[in-house]
């Protein structure tokens, strides 16, 4: 059976998020795209992708929408100018999230003129796949639903009647009258009485303003702030964070870049937390440190790339057998797990060293940062699979970022047993790495066997690898401007002879590190040039996607893109500093 709930484009997506998991909602107040209990768990809401399954809240008749977030939190308030007056429906999942129980808040509020709604609850669970088993109403009204193995508790519509699309209800609301509904579900038995409205509302407010900081000494303070509320909801209790709250959102279109990002990517986290040290937000850096310190203590230098927000293996890639997003596929799982991928441990010591630097690192820590100074010692050697997870080579970016972040961490802790260590390492890594990567231009090139420049070169610098003054650096950057750039847009690299923007979309994290690159060498308006451009590559809520297609303004890939919002953070932090 076909869904009647259609997919956007991804510009007009807003998210919600607790921590535990995430939901994307539509201009039309649908939810399409919603995973429980936690992130990696099938989808209730499987729309996006075209399974069964959405939660609707839409005005009826002619309507202009409209949205925004609450400052520094998730919580969000799709808007609706229609023929009859202004609706507004405040949208949040309840916050800090409960990892075995979701709460999913919604208020609509008649703000001007009367409001006339159509409601649809038409959960299912398994992608879509599972039917509704159960479903009735308790004498108060309240609904209790089954599908799968998830319970569902729905309160607030209690004259919505049972069709082939689930639970269907019409609102009409006077002027300045509101109404909540409340949506939980479990695998467990729920709790005797669902949770009071009001409550929830106030002690999600209260959490978010407990958790984002004012960030007042940054450029574009409520942007930093929404990135940094982003990062926030996508970190789960135990400290992971997921890559992107979504799967399968398709890079090009049918070109297979189609990928799930639901999973904890250890560069990914050591990005926010490395962001969040730079902004003086110890909650965000211990997570990092923490979760990133588990899996060194776990796996030492068989370390994978990514992990699920429990520090299990990511399962491997499969099909669903769905139609996919628009363009896309429909894939779950990842074969990242199979990858080696050096600049991990790089990344991680550069986390780490920022941690030191704020005195965050405990015993244990300083034992990951030892297993992770023994596994480059180990393994720089080998061919990996880099950062862009491409075949496996002698990449010279993973080798760099491991070099950017022994030298980091030996000058963050001098006086650590580790510090000599690292410094002669580095060094080593250093030498045997440019007597083969330095392309005679002057610049650091991909690999000993292809001369082009990668925009992921530019990082190490930035993190510690040489000064601003090196003249490897200064060519790589000039390399990167000439060769990458389209009016302060950047390309990661080329992959072949056509023209940048026919073989992907500009990526997004690069234009920040872009900025940091020219503000390193001091030149503030290119910097803040960057900045700028790059900071209007976003959704209509102010979500990135990893990509900006700049001929169509679109989003291209999984959304929101945890690394973007890190270097967003980050930038915003580093150019309110004065320049070098």
């Amino acid at each position: 059976m076909s869904t009647p709930f259609q997919p956007h484009a991804l510009h007009d997506y807003a998210l919600l998020a607790d921590g535990e998991r995430g939901a994307l909602i539509g201009p039309d107040g649908a939810i399409g795209w919603l995973c429980a209990p936690t992130w990696h768990d099938d989808a209730l809401f499987a729309s996006l992708i075209g399974g069964r399954g959405g939660y609707a809240i839409t005005p009826r008749g002619r309507y202009v929408f409209g949205g925004y977030y609450e400052e520094g939190t998730l919580i969000w308030r799709s808007r609706w100018v229609t023929d009859s007056g202004v609706i507004e429906c405040r949208e949040a999942l309840a916050f800090p999230g409960d990892p075995d129980r979701l709460v999913l808040l919604r208020q609509v509020h008649a703000v001007d003129g009367p409001a006339h709604l159509a409601v649809v609850l038409d959960p299912h669970a398994g992608y879509g796949r599972e039917p509704l088993t159960s479903v009735r109403r308790d004498e108060d009204g309240v609904w209790r639903l089954r599908t799968g193995d998830l319970r569902l508790r729905w309160q607030g519509a209690g004259s919505a009647v049972v069709g082939e699309q689930g639970l269907t209800a019409d609102l009409t609301l006077q002027p300045g009258e509101r109404r909540d509904l409340v949506l939980e579900c479990s695998r467990t038995e729920l709790p005797h009485e669902g949770p009071r409205p009001d409550r929830a509302w106030a002690a999600t407010e209260a959490a978010w303003r407990a958790a984002v900081p004012g960030l007042e000494n940054t450029i574009a303070v409520a942007d930093a702030r929404r990135s940094y509320a982003v990062l926030r909801g996508l970190t789960a209790r135990g400290g992971g964070m997921v890559a992107a709250a979504t799967t399968s959102l398709p890079e090009r279109a049918e070109e297979g870049r189609n990928y799930d990002y639901r999973y904890v990517w250890i560069r990914d986290q050591s990005y926010a937390g490395q962001a969040a040290a730079a902004a003086g937000a110890h909650e965000l850096l211990d997570d990092a440190v923490r979760f990133v310190s588990a899996r060194l203590l776990q796996d030492g230098p068989r370390l994978v790339p990514a992990y699920t927000v429990h520090g299990s293996p990511v399962p491997e890639q499969r099909d669903l057998d769905l139609p996919g997003y628009p363009g896309g596929f429909d894939r779950v799982g990842n074969w990242v797990n199979r990858q080696f991928q050096l600049d991990c441990f790089g990344e991680a010591l550069q986390l780490f060293a920022a941690a030191a630097r704020h005195d965050r690192l405990d015993a244990d820590h300083w034992k990951a940062a030892d297993l992770a100074v023994r596994a480059v010692a180990e393994r720089w050697r080998e061919p990996d699979a880099g950062i862009w997870e491409l075949d496996d080579r002698w990449w010279t970016h993973s080798r760099l970022a491991c070099v950017a972040g022994l030298r980091e961490l030996a000058a963050a802790a001098p006086r650590h047993p580790l510090a000599d260590t690292c410094a002669s390492l580095a060094d080593t890594v250093l030498t045997a790495t440019g007597s083969t990567c330095v392309h005679p231009d002057g610049h650091w090139q991909r690999s000993p066997e292809d001369p082009t420049v990668d925009a992921a070169l530019l990082l190490p610098s930035v993190r510690g690898l040489s000064g601003a003054g090196d003249a490897r650096t200064r060519a790589t950057l000039d390399a990167c401007r000439r060769e990458l750039t389209q009016d302060h847009f950047i390309y990661r690299f080329r992959h072949d002879h056509r023209p940048l923007e026919e073989a992907e979309g500009a990526f997004v994290m690069c234009g920040f590190v872009m900025a940091l690159a020219e503000h390193q060498q001091g030149r503030a308006v290119e910097a803040h040039r960057w900045f700028e451009r790059n900071r209007g590559a976003c959704g209509a809520s102010g979500l990135y996607a990893e990509e900006f297609d700049v001929a169509q303004r679109q989003l291209r890939g999984n959304l929101p893109q945890a690394f973007v919002h890190a270097l967003l953070l980050e930038g915003a932090v580093r150019l309110g500093e004065r320049t070098p």
